[in-house]
């Protein structure tokens, strides 16, 4: 099969709108957890999240074309612009029934289903917006990206909840592997910080209530997490097959060697270990079994989900667990941006030869146990990485990436 390689990366979320503030906010540890401004908490259990502040959709899209799009198909937009600029492809230089897009997000459009719901049960069916399906689907997000790039290849879309982008860049990967595209941009984007996503995450108890102290509410494998922080935004990745990207003298930042996918088949909510630990397991045996420097995991301060990846990682590898981090303090819960955007930040890692922090550690948990990069960031030259994300459903999809 072709090999798969990464040539562009591009990020946005609650610490920065760019990849490289991003990644240097993430690096030294800063929170963008905060108090929800996007609407009144007012009635609400659970009154913080990591936002992205100060964001203008007019930068990326024209004026008119806003109101067309949810907020998370803009901030997909956003950093596919930053990907693509990266990548230095430019339009009119490739193939563009060779090139496609896999885009994904867990909800999509939820603040326009609210918005159209509130309008339609107050003033009436006819006063939807006609906008408000395009605005809404998550295919969509592609649909807008492509339209963009004039990319007229593949045009695949995931929404397996957290776990969507992460299946993304599977689903992307094995396109080019099987010759079905020579470039594929890949775009994970959420946007679900509003009235009914808060409440109803609130409402099956999975997120955390320390309002009072939102910088320090997320906190992967501590023993005092007392569940998720909501987060937004959005990852984007340009990948090619090797020997093209090589041809045109792309910077190429990593290589796609394996990935894996499973199912729990136990719960739609609570998670198991054997689920994630077969899809580690598959990109594992795929990748050849390489040595791993750095995991980043899906660590999402809930107390099931890091008991359970925590076992995972130690039945895979035995005594030879590597340097294991979670980002989810820093810029909270993504769904499903947060694989894509958690490719990025190891691709960053590999790239400046840093393992990201986890951030708000203080207490230790005998269930999480690993040698989780805590008190700041660690420098360390990294060459293989294992990115995992678990979704409801039970869900889950593993990565490995490697440096060229």
């Amino acid at each position: 099969m072709k090999r798969v390689v990464v040539t562009g990366i591009g990020m946005i979320n609650s610490l920065g709108h760019d990849k490289e503030s991003s990644f240097k906010a993430i690096v030294e540890g800063e929170c963008g957890i905060d108090l929800i401004t996007h609407f009144d908490t007012t009635n609400h259990s659970v009154k913080i999240a990591g936002e992205v502040k100060d964001f203008d959709p007019a930068t990326v899209m024209h004026p008119k074309e806003v109101k067309k799009a949810d907020r998370f198909i803009q901030l997909g937009i956003k950093a596919a612009h930053e990907a693509m600029q990266d990548s230095g492809l430019k339009e009119g230089e490739y193939d563009e029934e060779r090139f496609g897009i896999a885009s994904a997000s867990g909800i999509g459009g939820l603040t326009n289903i609210e918005k159209n719901a509130i309008i339609s049960a107050n003033r009436g069916p006819r006063r939807i917006s006609p906008f408000f399906i395009p605005s809404a689907l998550v295919n969509m997000l592609g649909g807008f990206v492509a339209i963009d790039f004039k990319i007229k290849g593949p045009n695949l879309s995931d929404v397996t909840a957290c776990a969507a982008s992460t299946h993304a860049i599977s689903n992307a990967s094995k396109t080019i592997m099987l010759g079905g595209a020579d470039k594929m941009l890949v775009v994970g984007a959420e946007a679900a910080i509003c009235d009914v996503g808060v409440g109803g995450f609130a409402a099956m108890k999975a997120l955390s209530t320390r309002n009072d102290d939102p910088k320090t509410a997320s906190r992967p494998f501590d023993a005092d997490r007392d569940g998720f922080v909501m987060g937004e935004g959005a990852g984007a990745l340009v990948l090619e097959e090797y020997e093209s990207a090589r041809k045109r003298g792309a910077n190429i930042y990593a290589e796609v060697i394996g990935f894996g996918e499973s199912g729990d088949a136990n719960h739609i909510t609570t998670p198991v270990m054997d689920g994630p630990l077969r899809a580690m397991r598959a990109a594992y045996k795929m990748a050849g079994e390489p040595k791993i420097d750095y995991i980043n995991a899906h660590g999402t301060s809930t107390p099931a989900n890091d008991k359970n990846e925590t076992a995972a990682i130690k039945e895979l590898f035995g005594s030879d667990i590597p340097l294991v981090s979670s980002t989810k303090g820093q810029i909270g819960h993504c769904l499903g941006a947060a694989g894509a955007i958690e490719a990025i930040i190891s691709i960053m890692a590999i790239r400046d030869g840093v393992v990201p922090p986890t951030i708000n550690y203080q207490t230790v948990d005998e269930n999480c146990d690993l040698d989780y990069v805590t008190n700041g960031a660690k420098k360390q030259e990294i060459t293989t990485i294992m990115s995992n994300s678990f979704g409801f459903g039970g869900t889950n999809g593993c990565i490995i990436l490697k440096k060229i």
